[in-house]
């Protein structure tokens, strides 16, 4: 059964925001950052933004951009939720909650070493796992599934969800959900071809996600 909600990360045509108007993800997200090959600029996120479904969440994904860069693109509502992928420091990321009231997530890029009760220590709303912008490729999962098992994370978790992300595809989401308990799926490349955000796999995702669902 797959339990949690979906977001489909790095739109940027209006055949993207087409295709998820007619399924419905729960989020979607508009990447900021330049180097990224699904960067889009304000402007274009604002376009997007106004065809978008109101019933779907726009997450805006920076890397060490300026917090007032983000600050306004939430305050025009071209964006309802940050996600920070860069060393932004708390400070940063305080500003951005104080001054606008919208969410944020900090990402947390999984290794070996990676320690889940120093990475809830953020005044963030949401935790989001992944390998590394945009890689695609899964991280080490019994790293953090060992510590999912601490009661005390759980409690934390409890407060602060997380979002999985980092090689999610139609084909392992299940076994990632019933593993993880997630928040949320964030998927990207596997639900593309040839760099381009599919349809058809955007829409066997979520007629198989609804279908687990009510399973």
């Amino acid at each position: 059964m797959i339990d949690c909600k979906v977001k489909i990360c790095g739109l940027r045509r209006e055949e993207d925001i087409c295709c998820v108007n007619a399924y419905l993800p729960d989020y979607i997200g508009f990447v900021f950052y330049p180097k990224s090959k699904r960067y889009v600029t304000g402007e274009q996120a604002q376009k997007l933004k106004e065809r978008l479904d109101p019933r779907i969440r726009a997450v805006g994904v920076f890397v060490n951009a300026d917090p007032d860069e983000v600050i306004a693109l939430l305050q025009k509502n071209i964006i309802d939720i940050a996600q920070l992928h860069g060393q932004e420091s708390e400070e940063e990321l305080r500003k951005i909650r104080e001054q606008t009231g919208k969410p944020v997530i900090r990402a947390v890029k999984v290794t070996e070493e990676t320690n889940l009760q120093e990475a809830y220590q953020t005044d963030a709303d949401y935790i989001l796992l992944d390998n590394g912008m945009g890689s695609g490729k899964p991280f080490p999962w019994d790293v953090i599934l060992k510590q999912l098992a601490q009661e005390e994370l759980q409690e934390k978790i409890c407060r602060k969800p997380f979002f999985l992300a980092g090689g999610i595809s139609p084909e392992n989401m299940e076994r990632a959900a019933e593993a993880f308990r997630p928040y949320a799926l964030d998927l990207s490349s596997s639900v593309e071809t040839d760099g381009v955000k599919d349809p058809e796999k955007i829409r066997k995702l979520m007629e198989t996600i609804r279908k687990r669902g009510t399973e």
